[in-house]
């Protein structure tokens, strides 16, 4: 598959560094490809949009979820994903999770990583939403994912790997053939405000997390822009599943206007014994599912906005006093700081929580090595779609599925790398195109943005709400494509016109999927089609970016994901085996 020939407007790369692999994101997903790559022998290089450890790792709080205890199994473990995915997940690479993770976690401990321990010396297993048996790790009570943050970045250091740090990645370079060849970004903070280089690499690995920032109040950090879905639409790759998004559905309340990232309280809590009550302290939970507040996410949320609505409110409340001081110091020590720092003391009140976006269970399409459809672009953790998450991700999965398929990446690339010997020919980038083919919006149109998501696309989305979103994103978009085909005006190139238009770009893919799905699953609920549809929705959308930068929307079934895929470096290394295109027509969007 050739790229779209889809560009940001950027100068030129002005300076270019080579290496075997350029891994783009720090997280768990990012950091464990990268020091598994090292660790083969090959080139790497590490670039990420903020410090090595400002993505959404470091936020993590719950744990990571494995069949690690004793009288659990992988089999269990793969039950419990594939019923919290409401029927959309691939059921190999859930196997493939559930199998693989136990021994990706001990070698994550071999790393660095400090997991929380019981008085015996055993791994302090708890649950959360979905699970029916205690199987999340944890590390510092609910700092998880700063610990295992910690270990990568130290083993990073460690071990010598060239970083750059804050930068945003803007494009994959593609050589004469469509391969991957690198790609181009700059650096902030060095040189000028617009300033580009390039690194130049026959393996491209996208690790850059979620979009939460789409939506006016997420948990995300401010990076979680959705660069990395975005660029692999321009560079012709498929994105799949990006309607279920994942409300958590307890995140503390700041009030109605709050708005960029606010402070989650984790599922653990739930799984620790905590209780979802109204304002007058029913359990609106019981009854509603067999696992009352420890049921999935989607279902958890869902009953929360119902009882809202029920009682005109605009939170529910979490109450954990029954824990006493002494628990909340030691189990939950992060939470308990933020809530008092905001002025609610969960050891003495209930915590004001609603649902908040959390979560992308879609991404680039890929398969069970990380491949996408362009050849030599992988993608793993939240910026991919393997199949894992279906309609609906289980609680503690991600950082599993970050380290599983890291480590089945780096394996791929080293394998086909090999043929070319310790360090492969670096490819050559095809020229750049001397007018750019896709717009910048300016800076402010992010909170418009926002305010059309939470508006039309949030937790309850309906064909008015989605159809008035698309109108109004598609006016955004077509006012700043007119303005550059028809006057050769564009915002001015920068770090915040770059991450709105890759903002208004996923944007524009979850409404056009949203609109399309016309039914309830996992966390996609529609008001207007309130039950689930399996006879006419058991299937997946694909959406790709034409080079008109329409959208391109088709179905494909729950047996054809995921798809087969090139080889994904180099000719004389492909092996032949063809890009699978779905047989039904593309729907322009």
């Amino acid at each position: 598959m050739t790229s779209t020939g889809i560009r940001l407007h950027a100068p030129a790369p002005g300076w270019s560094i080579s290496a075997d692999v350029v891994v783009v994101g720090s997280g768990v997903a990012g950091l464990t490809a990268a020091l598994r790559c090292e660790a083969a022998g090959l080139r790497t290089v590490v670039v990420t949009k903020a410090r090595l450890d400002d993505g959404s790792t470091r936020w993590a709080q719950g744990g990571i979820a494995a069949a690690l205890g004793e009288g659990d199994s992988p089999e269990q473990h793969l039950d419990d994903t594939l019923v919290a995915g409401a029927g959309l997940c691939d059921a190999e690479a859930v196997r493939i999770l559930a199998t693989e993770g136990p021994d990706a976690v001990r070698r994550l401990i071999e790393t660095g990583a400090h997991f929380d321990e019981s008085a015996e010396g055993e791994l302090a297993l708890t649950r959360e939403g979905g699970h029916h048996r205690r199987r999340i790790a944890h590390a510092g009570g609910d700092a998880t994912g700063a610990e295992i943050s910690r270990a990568l970045v130290e083993a990073v250091r460690a071990r010598g790997l060239r970083t750059i740090e804050n930068a945003l990645v803007l494009d994959l370079l593609t050589d004469a053939e469509g391969r991957s060849a690198g790609v181009s970004l700059h650096v902030m903070g060095e040189g000028q405000h617009d300033g580009v280089g390039a690194v130049h690499a026959p393996a491209v690995v996208l690790a850059t997390g979620g979009m939460g920032q789409v939506f006016s109040a997420t948990t995300n950090p401010s990076v979680s822009t959705g660069d990395g879905v975005a660029l692999a639409l321009r560079a012709g790759a498929e994105v799949s599943d990006l309607e279920f998004v994942q409300f958590h559905p307890t995140v503390l309340f700041l009030g109605p206007d709050a708005e960029g990232q606010q402070p989650l309280v984790s599922e653990a809590v739930r799984g620790e014994g905590a209780h979802l009550v109204d304002a007058d302290g029913v359990r609106f939970m019981l009854g509603r599912h067999e696992l009352a507040e420890l049921a999935p996410r989607d279902i958890v949320a869902k009953a929360i906005m119902r009882r809202m609505q029920e009682q005109g409110a605009e939170h529910m409340f979490l109450d954990a006093r029954h824990f006493g001081a002494q628990m909340w110091e030691r189990r939950f020590p992060t939470i308990l700081a933020a809530c008092r720092a905001h002025g609610i003391d969960p050891v003495h009140e209930p915590i004001p929580v609603a649902p908040a976006a959390h979560y992308a269970s879609g991404g680039v399409r890929t398969d069970s090595r990380g491949r996408t459809t362009v050849p030599g672009l992988y993608a793993c953790g939240e910026v991919a779609c393997t199949g894992v998450h279906g309609a609906n991700r289980l609680a503690s999965n991600s950082l599993l599925e970050g380290l599983v398929y890291a480590e089945r990446i780096a394996h791929d690339i080293a394998v086909s790398l090999r043929h070319d010997g310790p360090h492969a020919r670096v490819p050559v980038p095809e020229p750049q195109p001397e007018k750019p083919a896709h717009p910048l919006l300016a800076p402010e149109d992010r909170f418009a943005i926002q305010r059309i998501m939470t508006g039309g696309a949030g937790v309850l989305r309906s064909a008015e709400s989605l159809a008035r979103a698309a109108e109004r994103l598609q006016r955004l978009h077509s006012e700043a494509r007119d303005a550059l085909d028809e006057n050769g005006k564009t915002a001015e190139p920068g770090v915040d016109t770059w991450e709105t238009t890759n903002l208004l770009c996923v944007a524009r893919v979850l409404v056009a999927a949203a609109l399309q799905r016309e039914e309830t699953r996992g966390c996609h609920w529609r008001e207007d089609h309130a039950d689930r549809d399996d006879a006419g929705w058991a299937r997946h959308l694909v959406v790709r970016l034409n080079p008109d930068r329409t959208l391109a929307v088709h179905t494909t079934d729950t047996a054809d994901f995921p798809p087969t895929h090139p080889r994904s470096l180099g000719s004389a290394r492909a092996g032949g085996i063809p890009t699978h295109h779905p047989a039904h027509r593309p729907q322009e969007q």
